[in-house]
């Protein structure tokens, strides 16, 4: 009995190694298959990706970059707006002004626009050289100077007893107005402002079409 039981035990001894053996041949067979799989897919993706793939090229010729750069055309970059008491009057030299004079107050709201006018750029201003690129950048400018006419009102007229209404004080008035707004706005830096803004959008440009350096002079 005893030597049978022996043996019964000596046979699920060997049954339980063959079977952890056959696991351990098969988890074995699963990694290889498995790193096989993963190197495949590796080469086949690297493989696949320099036939297929697309490179990115940009164009930064002179001839191209003077283009862009003129496509800005008159590009607005700073725009000040103002509200500003103005008045005007004519007086009679020997009359009073209740006699003869025409005083005119007007509330004026207008704006200045200023910017850099890229369209008469020539080639001559631009200088590449790899991936650096030079350009002599424009002076600023006022392109304009608008008298907002939905915002802007009489608040008093005072016309002399003896006199009529002077039709043509209000046009002068506003003139005035606009002189007045354009040299506030010289005073307070618009053309430098202007300046500084075209930069900063010319340098995000030109690095956009791929420069690494770009100098502004």
């Amino acid at each position: 009995m005893q030597s049978t039981d022996q043996g019964r035990r000596e046979v699920r001894g060997r049954g339980r190694i063959a079977v952890a053996l056959f696991v351990g041949i098969a988890i074995g067979v699963l990694g290889l298959m498995v790193v096989a799989r993963e190197g495949a897919s590796s080469f086949w993706s690297g493989w696949a990706g320099q036939l297929l793939g697309r490179g990115t090229k940009i164009d930064v010729s002179q001839p191209t970059v003077v283009n862009k750069i003129q496509q800005l055309e008159r590009l607005e970059t700073v725009v000040y707006t103002m509200d500003k008491v103005v008045t005007g009057e004519k007086e009679n030299p020997i009359l009073p002004n209740f006699l003869a004079g025409d005083r005119l107050l007007m509330i004026v709201h207008g704006e200045v626009v200023a910017g850099v006018d890229f369209s008469g750029l020539k080639s001559g201003d631009v200088s590449i050289a790899e991936r650096k690129v030079v350009l002599r950048l424009p002076s600023a400018q006022v392109f304009s100077t608008r008298i907002d006419n939905a915002r802007t009102k009489v608040y008093s007229r005072q016309t002399g007893l003896l006199v009529p209404v002077d039709p043509n004080l209000e046009t002068q008035v506003r003139q005035e107005a606009e002189r007045q707004l354009q040299q506030a706005a010289l005073v307070d830096g618009i053309l430098r402002t202007a300046n500084t803004n075209a930069r900063s959008t010319l340098t995000s440009l030109l690095q956009g079409l791929g420069f690494e350096s770009v100098e502004l002079q």
